[in-house]
């Protein structure tokens, strides 16, 4: 785009460019939804510990109840149990970018994007009588967040992005006989998204015909939204020898209004040369947009060799493919109606795992998973720099006695350096790659009564 071409734009290119920044602004955090690293497997500690292998078939964990309500049937006591699993994400940035002159952005890489954050899990089951058991969690199925320097190369494209399901399961499982099992299960999912990055009014007033250039006038935005929307699981247990274990478990997807606000912080410089940026668009306003969590199912195998020795599988499908329109509705009458399109494509995961039992009262576990992204160069954003991710885990277990367990699982994740290549409503442009990697620590606490 020339110089000349920008300042003899007529008003009404204006108009169209704030209102497409808005939209921009009002999609993005549901759009970093829309990726599987958003999907967090990080529910028990035990799991972790051998790569989620057998998270839907393996014994003695009280996450069953939303990894497979079936496998409940297996519990002859009540169980409460306790688990927490920091995740810490590293995410740079190497690359550069240009703006609507196609001068280079100032700025720096954006730091270490990525954040440390706890993912907190609670689970309750109680025996009804030999063949019914009941079961309660929390559970945060979904869960991202990245927050970039000030000022970054980037900032036009994102500074912070943050997104969180919270899951309240009640489920329910029914023995058939010593080999079957049938669970199922409701789910109450709250989810909520912000996000916030710089604006480019320097390059919207030229735009619109004012000698300004681009990056002389940085504003700032945030939007925000949450919502409650109902799911349900169903489950599957079958152990077809005394030594094999074999879990099937379907989670719904999950239809959501997220209902928020828009704000804005427009230069005064900028509401000087046009009274209309501030006044009428960019100002704060109520959004609502739909978005919907998407369904996933999981197959586990778990076999037991001796009392030493176990092994196990697990094959997890996701389908993102689900999200591939996303509509913005505004408050702000000056703001219409927007349909954003994406390009997302379902998901994969594998994991091998397994324990091996020194005595009754210590365990170790090992595994190893690959976890597929739905990402790609033309969809990607630095709001969620994904690839496709390999996971190495470890973990012990302490059973001191038949009342109680303690575990602990570390698990190391290497990402695929990811490609981006982005141009943002006002013309700026962003291309490089991001080197990403995560380090999981999962602490979990078990009593039986």
């Amino acid at each position: 785009m020339t110089n000349k071409k920008l300042y003899l734009s007529r008003p009404s290119r204006l108009r169209a460019l704030s209102l497409a920044v808005v939209v921009a602004l009002a999609a993005a955090p549901l759009q970093q939804a829309a990726a599987s690293a958003f999907q967090l497997k990080e529910n028990s500690a035990k799991a972790l510990g051998r790569a989620f292998a057998g998270s839907a078939a393996a014994p003695d964990d009280a996450a069953v109840v939303v990894n497979n309500p079936a496998a409940m049937s297996e519990v002859d006591r009540a169980i409460f149990q306790a688990d927490v699993t920091g995740v810490q994400f590293s995410t740079k940035f190497s690359g550069s970018g240009t703006d609507a002159l196609g001068r280079p952005l100032s700025g720096g890489n954006g730091g270490d994007g990525g954040v440390t954050k706890p993912i907190p899990a609670l689970y309750y089951i109680m025996p009804l009588d030999d063949a019914w058991r009941l079961g309660f969690s929390v559970s945060a199925p979904y869960g991202f967040e990245t927050d970039y320097d000030r000022g970054w190369v980037g900032r036009y494209s994102a500074y912070k992005s943050m997104f969180q399901s919270v899951d309240l399961t009640a489920a329910a499982s029914y023995r058939f006989s010593d080999t079957l099992s049938f669970g199922a299960s409701v789910v109450a999912q709250r989810t909520k998204a912000e996000l916030t990055q710089a604006i480019d009014f320097g390059a919207i007033l030229a735009a619109g015909g004012a000698p300004v250039p681009p990056q002389s006038q940085d504003g700032f935005g945030r939007v925000d939204g949450d919502d409650w929307g109902w799911g349900f699981g169903l489950g599957l247990l079958w152990k077809p020898t005394d030594q094999d274990r074999i879990g099937v478990n379907f989670h719904s997807q999950v239809v959501h209004k997220l209902s928020g606000n828009a704000s804005f912080q427009v230069p005064a410089a900028v509401t000087a040369i046009s009274p209309a940026l501030g006044n009428a668009v960019f100002v704060d306003t109520p959004g609502k947009a739909g978005f919907t969590t998407p369904a996933n199912a999981t197959a586990s195998w778990w076999h037991t060799f001796n009392d030493r020795f176990s092994l196990g599988a697990d094959v997890g499908y996701t389908r993102w493919s689900t999200f591939n329109q996303l509509v913005v509705d505004y408050a702000n009458p000056a703001q219409p109606s927007t349909v954003e399109n994406f390009d997302w494509q379902d998901t994969w995961f594998g994991s091998v795992g397994m324990e091996y039992r020194f005595n009754p009262t210590w365990v170790l576990r090992g595994g190893f998973a690959v976890d597929g992204s739905p990402t790609q160069v033309s969809t990607r954003t630095p709001r969620v720099p994904d690839g496709t991710r390999r996971w190495v885990t470890v973990g012990l277990g302490y059973t001191p006695s038949d009342t109680m367990a303690f575990d602990l699982g570390y698990g190391h994740i290497f990402v695929n350096d990811a490609q981006i290549s982005t141009r943002t409503a006002t013309g700026n442009s962003l291309n490089g790659s991001y080197d990403s990697s995560g380090n999981l620590l999962g602490a979990s606490a078990q009593f039986r009564f």
